[in-house]
């Protein structure tokens, strides 16, 4: 029995454990591909973006080569939040100090989403596989048992085919959640880092922000 057949044959509950199991499985893959560029591009354009900081004469310039190097407009909005106004009587009546850390907050808080996407799914998907396929091979081993209770006896052929699959899924469920923990655990390793640099960027920014506004 191969993995091809589970999904054509069997019955309702094999195929429907082994199209869940290929969702999941596709689902997983889609994450690690689009989140290893994602965290690969953030760390390349944040350390381009850290460097320009350091080296340009002013706001006007800062603001051009960011927008030159940050590819997918990822820490475009930090930038802005240096340069906003606030909104409303109690946030303009705060200290320019305060409305400055608010700002950059608020920036940093749908970035640090963007980057963090996909990780909870990831942790799901790595968690239940392997529970979804025990449920196909627990019914592959229950057909089997059934297979030769109403057969009298043993009957290799009886088997055979509900032994298979019972295999099959828990190698199936392995095989769909071996890869999403390995890549949790590296993105995420990858994430956190990332999120530490992401930080002394934010620090900088407001530090200077804040020397800029002095008179």
């Amino acid at each position: 029995m191969t993995a091809l057949g589970l999904l054509t044959q069997g019955d309702a509950v094999t195929r429907l454990v082994a199209w869940v199991l290929l969702v999941m499985s596709v689902m997983a893959w889609m994450l690690i591909l689009y989140k290893s560029v994602l965290l690969h591009v953030a760390k390349r354009d944040l350390s381009a973006c850290k460097t320009s900081l350091m080296l340009a004469h002013d706001w006007p310039e800062l603001q051009s080569q960011w927008a030159a190097l940050d590819a997918w407009q990822l820490f475009a909005g930090l930038l802005h939040a240096t340069r906003a106004k606030p909104t409303g009587v109690l946030a303009a009546s705060s200290s320019a100090e305060d409305q400055l850390t608010r700002q950059l907050r608020d920036a940093l808080s749908p970035l640090r989403y963007r980057l963090q996407y996909g990780q909870d799914l990831l942790a799901t998907i790595g968690a239940t596989a392997p529970f979804v396929g025990l449920l196909g091979t627990v019914w592959g081993i229950f057909h089997a048992l059934t297979s030769l209770a109403g057969a009298g006896q043993y009957s290799l052929d009886k088997v055979s085919q509900p032994v298979g699959e019972a295999l099959v899924m828990t190698a199936a469920g392995l095989a769909v959640a071996i890869p999403a923990v390995m890549a949790y655990n590296l993105l995420g390793r990858r994430l956190s880092r990332l999120e530490s640099e992401l930080q002394a960027l934010v620090f900088d920014l407001r530090a200077m922000a804040q020397d800029s506004a002095k008179p």
